[in-house]
């Protein structure tokens, strides 16, 4: 049974099975990664920024005898920004290639359809059955990163320490848990505007002005989400030269999501890039003690931070590729194939 369903009215034993659901998942496609915690799922689930919408629908076993629910099987919620939805689908492996997977896209693409939304996106992990899966509805492939991992345990910290300092003469490097101070927030965010176009895929946006940074900060508190902050400032001018941001979730503790690394045009070869990321590893070592690994995505033409991640000692993983299709298109071909 496919039913609409709503995280912030679910009961605690359906956020227990579609936890269950989702960590099953990454046994099977993703076997080094963490698996999920139950902490702060339901906010994770909810909390969007504003103008933003997250509808989502569960696929559910037969009701027990009691009557209640049983359990999760299947997921699929849409993001609605801007003017695309964005797609994230799970299902069991024990009940793939029953049909399940397409019935969920299938009633998702209706509801983005009569939304008015003319396309839909989807992140898929390469070396995975959603590949074949996504290309066999029509979505195409659109842009491709490479996702590194970084294992703590194997740093050299006093090599790190020496990266960490090797920032040029005339800038001078800060550390800002929970994000950037008030004062910096216009600056920081001009930085962030110089490359938007430059680095981003479509489907993760980045926060470009002040007002959105303040709310993508607070989203990312309201989901359980910590952000770690390190600036390199330009000491003649105060301008932030350079930014780098992890993330910690509290859905995956051990491993943090490093977002946005930047360095102003202007400020380029003077060492931040390395110097910025080296500076928020050993912040990190006390800032978030359960930490053991970090992962970052980058594009595959960004050779200077590749080479950087290397450097640090991050390893690459696996391609993360973002797909779209037309929801017309998608909506009429899995109606023609009920």
């Amino acid at each position: 049974m496919v039913r609409e369903w709503d995280a912030r009215t679910a009961s605690s034993a359906e956020i227990a099975s579609l936890l269950d659901t989702l960590n099953a998942v990454l046994a099977a496609d993703l076997p080094q990664d963490p698996p999920w915690q139950r902490s702060s799922l339901r906010e994770y689930l909810t909390e969007v920024m504003p103008g933003q919408r997250r509808i989502s629908w569960v696929a559910q076993a037969e009701p027990r005898g009691d009557g209640s629910h049983g359990d999760i099987l299947g997921q699929v919620h849409v993001l609605l920004l801007g003017d695309i939805g964005v797609l994230e689908v799970l299902v069991h492996p024990s009940v793939r290639r029953t049909g399940l997977g397409r019935e969920l896209v299938r009633v998702a693409g209706h509801r983005v359809y009569q939304e008015g939304f003319s396309s839909i996106g989807v992140e898929v992990v390469g070396d995975t059955p959603a590949v074949g899966f996504y290309e066999s509805l029509g979505f195409v492939r659109e842009y491709v990163e490479t996702r590194s991992v970084l294992d703590l345990s194997t740093v050299d910290w006093a090599d790190l320490t020496g990266m960490a300092g090797g920032v040029g003469a005339g800038y001078h490097l800060e550390f800002h848990p929970d994000g950037p101070p008030d004062e910096l927030i216009e600056a920081y965010a001009r930085a962030k505007a110089e490359v938007r176009d430059v680095e981003d895929g479509e489907l993760r946006p980045s926060s470009y002005d002040a007002q959105r940074l303040r709310d993508s900060l607070d989203c990312l508190h309201r989901r359980g989400m910590r952000p770690y902050i390190v600036l390199a400032l330009h000491e003649q001018t105060g301008e932030v030269a350079g930014l780098t941001e992890v993330v910690v979730p509290a859905q995956h503790p051990t491993r943090a999501d490093q977002y946005d690394t930047i360095v102003a045009q202007d400020h380029r070869g003077y060492g931040i890039d390395r110097a910025i990321k080296a500076r928020m590893l050993l912040e990190l070592r006390s800032a978030a003690p359960e930490l053991t690994e970090v992962q970052t995505w980058n594009a595959q033409a960004n050779e200077a931070m590749l080479k950087v991640n290397a450097e640090l000692g991050y390893r690459p993983d696996r391609d993360w590729c973002e797909y779209s299709v037309d929801v017309g298109e998608l909506v009429h071909r899995l109606d023609a194939s009920r």
